[in-house]
């Protein structure tokens, strides 16, 4: 089995035999970092095992080195995830949140991506849409078989390095956060507001329609294309606070046909963590 598209319906996905697929479960609140397990414990998609964003998907320790606050983990730490919730070489992944993939589930996904995991995709609409159509939930904790996993990252997918962003020719760099962040008029979690000089904003929010799913692929498409202007989606970069909501409009790209954007996963939060580096406001 392989998904054709980046997204699953729910539908589709309580289709599938319990075997054939790894649902995870990305749930997950910034201001309650525990909360989601606790969620996620209360009631889950059957089957489903938990990624915590800080401590699966995230290595805070290298918070120190200026890459964000939301670090990527390292090869060997997401290969010891990964053998943990039983994944093996072949077997589907299926990631969910509760904001139709806006904060974890599109993280994950893309973490999958840059492993070479291509049989990844993300629940359109998340959890509320399972509970919508009326689909069964499980509590407590799934424990699956470990197994033995060992992944590597595809360094030309990502930027890690904030000066290289400066360096990268002919590239289009596109902030996900909500606009006020951006212009620099609001700025409730990083040292300082505004945004990288020559960054376009792509508020991530503006992919989803009002039920919570991803808007068709042929509106995005035309939205994305808007933004892009001459630019070929392979010379985008995207970026957001911590470099996990920028996954978001990464993924929107990947459903609206237009393959090969990449990530600068310190964002906003590494780029600032250098006084030195310019801030620009406004729009």
């Amino acid at each position: 089995m392989s998904f054709t598209t980046p997204l699953i319906q729910a539908g589709e996905l309580a289709a599938l035999p319990p075997g054939d697929v790894l649902v995870v479960d990305c749930r997950f609140d910034l201001a309650a970092p525990e909360q989601g397990e606790r969620d996620y414990c209360a009631g889950h998609i059957p089957g489903a095992v938990y990624a915590s964003l800080d401590t699966d998907l995230s290595d805070l320790s290298r918070q120190s080195e200026g890459l964000g606050r939301h670090p990527l983990p390292l090869e060997t730490s997401f290969s010891a995830t990964l053998s943990r919730w039983g994944w093996r070489p072949g077997l589907p992944v299926v990631s969910y949140d509760a904001a139709g993939g806006a904060l974890a589930a599109a993280r994950l996904w893309w973490l999958l991506r840059i492993a070479g995991v291509r049989d990844a995709a993300v629940l359109d609409g998340g959890y509320p849409a399972w509970l919508a159509a009326g689909l069964p939930v499980e509590e407590g904790e799934t424990l699956r078989e470990p197994g033995r996993a060992s992944v590597r990252f595809d360094p030309d997918q990502y930027l890690l390095d904030s000066e290289q962003v400066r360096d990268v020719p002919n590239r289009l760099l596109l902030d996900a956060r909500a606009a006020p962040r951006y212009r620099g008029e609001v700025e409730p979690i990083d040292r300082v507001g505004g945004h990288v000089p020559g960054a376009l904003n792509r508020p991530f929010a503006e992919n989803l329609a009002a039920d919570g799913r991803f808007k068709p692929a042929v509106e995005l498409r035309r939205a994305f294309l808007a933004v892009l202007g001459a630019h070929a989606p392979g010379e985008v970069v995207h970026m957001c606070g911590s470099g996990v909501t920028a996954c978001h409009n990464l993924l929107a790209m990947e459903h609206a046909g237009l393959s090969g954007s990449r990530l600068y996963a310190p964002s906003w939060s590494g780029w600032v963590s250098d006084p030195a580096r310019p801030v620009a406001k406004g729009g």
